[in-house]
């Protein structure tokens, strides 16, 4: 053998030993994308019933949101007409109600200053009279 031949040997030997470290890595690799791919394709399987259930919870959710949406259209047309009741209510009765009350105070107070002048003539009697 020639040197120029054991020089290849050596060389060929040094290359299958690097193929078989580098194939260990490679094969490791390899086994960690196949337990991706099925951990993937676990996961999709498993968000059908996720996506089915959550469909049927929005749709749940929209009918309530519709149901709302009729009763604060009920309460905006009470809370309407309550609002039309008082200015009726402050348009018809309110002035005469004012009034009335104007008219009893005035009574009262008449009444009562009537009253005080019937007595303090009597209070003034009974002073000089003391003294």
């Amino acid at each position: 053998m020639s040197p120029g031949q054991i020089a290849a040997l050596v060389a060929a030997g040094a290359f299958v030993l690097l193929v078989l470290l580098l194939a260990i890595p490679l094969i490791k690799l390899g086994r960690t994308l196949d337990e991706a791919t099925i951990a993937i394709r676990k996961a999709h399987q498993n968000s059908d019933p996720l996506f089915t259930g959550a469909n049927t919870t929005i749709t749940h959710v929209n009918t309530q949101l519709e149901r709302v949406d009729g009763i604060t259209a009920n309460a905006r047309a009470v809370t309407g007409n309550v609002s039309a009741l008082t200015s009726l209510f402050t348009a018809t009765l309110g002035g005469p109600l004012v009034k009335a009350a104007a008219l009893s105070y005035g009574v009262s107070k008449a009444i009562r200053a009537r009253r005080a002048a019937k007595e303090a003539p009597s209070k003034h009697t009974r002073r000089r009279g003391r003294r």
